[in-house]
């Protein structure tokens, strides 16, 4: 190629060679560039979250809990339901509703908001260790193992391990 763009041709003179020249110089300097870049490509990790949330002994224990709140909710239920069917007064019953309504609205609410803050807990945890398990890698960027067909640095165990000793 380098010899095509330096032969004479009969139509210029040294500008056109110049010109060639220019180019050249400016191909090179790309093709430079994008080797420069490929080497200092950023390493790529990947994580399942879905199995490291699985394998996370505080998440287990925090959805146990969580799970444990709202099945409470539905004893409740069923014990109110149980004590409706004694009431005999319909006027009993529609004040023993209303206060049932606003007894589970206030149950309900103080679980969802628990579940939240755990679940984010559990989140913040899992994205923290994996920042860690990255640095100590030295693996500039993580993503969800789905979104990778081929390549990338597989840290879902080792995310795993790092949470369950985490103290």
């Amino acid at each position: 190629m380098i010899l095509i763009l330096l032969m004479p041709t009969r139509s210029g003179g040294m500008e056109f060679y110049m010109k060639k020249i220019n180019a050249l110089l400016f191909t090179l300097a790309i093709l430079f560039s994008v080797n420069l870049n490929a080497a200092n490509a950023d390493v790529l990790g990947c994580a399942n979250y879905k199995k490291i949330e699985q394998n996370y002994n505080y998440a287990k224990a925090v959805y146990k809990q969580v799970d444990d709140k709202v099945l409470d909710l539905q004893k409740f239920l069923m014990q109110k339901e149980k004590d409706y069917k004694k009431i005999e007064s319909p006027i009993k019953r529609k004040n023993f509703e209303e206060q049932t309504q606003k007894e589970y609205k206030a149950k309900e609410d103080a679980v969802l908001k628990y579940k939240v803050a755990k679940e984010e807990e559990v989140y913040n945890n899992i994205i923290n260790a994996t920042k860690a398990i990255a640095k100590e890698k030295k693996i500039d960027t993580v993503i969800d193992y789905r979104m990778i067909f081929v390549g990338g640095v597989d840290l879902t165990d080792e995310i795993i391990k790092y949470l369950n000793t985490k103290k």
